[in-house]
């Protein structure tokens, strides 16, 4: 468990703790864990993949790719605090290449363009120097 919060614990799931855990969504723990930590404004995330994110062919499920980008184009989004509620408006995939389990899987987010509500943001998911699933999206800010 978190030392100060009581959620995963990034070692545990074989994440480097330089990585920390996002608070408050309970789907992103049950699909992951997932793990993040910011660059500045952009995002490294970080998963390890387990048997149960794999699919019938023994590889990542692309539901779990998708998710996981969307997690690491929000955070981009709203610079990894929870005082900046998001909302995910469009999130467009391209499937590259597979992953496999036991393999930590690394997102890296980039903020194309902030305005004062919306926020651009593109990602790749990695697996080492290997892209798995590119994406971008248009996060939508609001008040708390």
């Amino acid at each position: 468990m978190d030392k100060k919060k009581g959620g995963p614990v990034p070692e545990d799931f074989g994440v480097l703790g330089e990585f920390q855990h996002w608070e408050g969504d309970p789907a992103e723990d049950w699909i992951g864990p997932f793990f993040f930590r910011m660059e500045g404004d952009n995002p490294i995330t970080a998963f390890r993949i387990r048997s149960e994110h794999c699919n019938a062919h023994g590889t990542l499920h692309g539901g779990i790719m998708m998710a996981f980008a969307d997690y690491t184009l929000c955070l981009g989004a709203n610079r990894g605090s929870n005082s900046q509620s998001v909302v995910t408006v469009t999130c467009n995939n391209e499937f590259v290449a597979p992953a496999a389990d036991g393999e930590l899987v690394e997102g890296r987010g980039d903020v194309v363009k902030r305005g004062r509500s919306l926020v651009f943001v593109r990602s790749t998911l990695s697996v080492g120097e290997r892209a798995i699933l590119v994406s971008s999206g248009v996060i939508k800010l609001f008040k708390s």
